[in-house]
């Protein structure tokens, strides 16, 4: 094979697995899976690497200065699956670039909240990515029309209810488990769970992810319910079983929540508009 076919080769290869999936919205397939997946990992490696020079301490007020990113990415990329964005800016704002996207507006913004305002670092760090995601909310929902208005409430209650019956059973039988930042992945998770039934059963969309759209072929979306409880249920209690290294079982926490947070609010809200 000469250089030619070799290089012609290997552009096909990349159009067929990650180019056309973005450029055509055709899903995530084996090869890109596995490809983000890996990337995820280095990239949570050094961010956390990053984060732990700051000496900064992972926990619910972190959480909490962070949530405001996440509804602000959720929504600017329904913003683009509107169409406002058009190629290749719209590409951008595509998984998994707009993870990218969000973590360099917040980033500085993260960095001199904590340097102006060490104790307090995560109410002003999190009142600007507040005012992006208000400001893109305004912009959704003044130029795009409701028209399935019950999903969000649908979506949120689905996800309370299922919190409520963890808290429950956590409370009474693994207390290790009952703790704000666990509960707070369990709820991110079941939101995304619950509007992806809700979306497959109802309004006719489709998964995008390999797994769980070859799982809802079989079984039905509903399977993404019970799997979501017993995967995370499982995972949940390996990391609140671990005593040593704190920090790190929270920003494992921390990613959770927002793999589950963002796909779930975008999906919510997408649906909203019909998008």
């Amino acid at each position: 094979m000469s250089f030619t076919d070799l290089t012609h080769a290997l552009w096909e290869f990349v159009k067929k697995y990650y180019i056309n999936s973005i450029v055509y919205k055709t899903g995530y397939n084996p090869v890109n899976s596995a490809t983000w997946v890996i990337l995820l990992i280095l990239a949570c490696i050094a961010v956390y690497k990053v984060l732990v020079k700051y000496s900064v301490k992972f926990d619910e007020y972190f959480v909490a200065g962070n949530i405001p990113y996440i509804v602000f990415g959720s929504s600017i990329r329904v913003v683009e699956d509107a169409n406002f964005m058009k190629p290749p800016v719209c590409y951008m704002f595509m998984s998994p670039f707009i993870y990218m996207v969000v973590f360099a507006v917040a980033f500085p913004v993260f960095v001199l909240s904590l340097r102006f305002r060490r104790e307090k670092y995560w109410i002003h760090y999190g009142a600007f990515g507040a005012v992006l995601a208000t400001l893109t909310l305004v912009f959704l929902f003044t130029h795009l029309r409701v028209v399935n208005w019950w999903i969000l409430p649908s979506a949120f209650a689905m996800a309370a209810l299922f919190l409520a019956a963890y808290y429950v059973l956590t409370s009474r039988f693994c207390r290790k488990m009952c703790n704000r930042l666990s509960l707070a992945v369990f709820f991110s998770q079941m939101l995304d769970g619950s509007a992806t039934f809700l979306g497959i059963t109802f309004l006719g969309y489709w998964e995008m992810h390999v797994i769980p759209r070859l799982l809802i072929s079989i079984f039905g979306a509903w399977i993404m319910l019970p799997l979501k409880i017993v995967i995370f249920a499982v995972v949940l209690y390996a990391l609140d079983s671990v005593e040593e290294n704190r920090d790190l079982v929270n920003f494992l926490k921390f990613v959770l929540i927002v793999l589950g947070l963002a796909p779930g609010l975008r999906d919510a809200l997408r649906m909203t508009f019909q998008v």
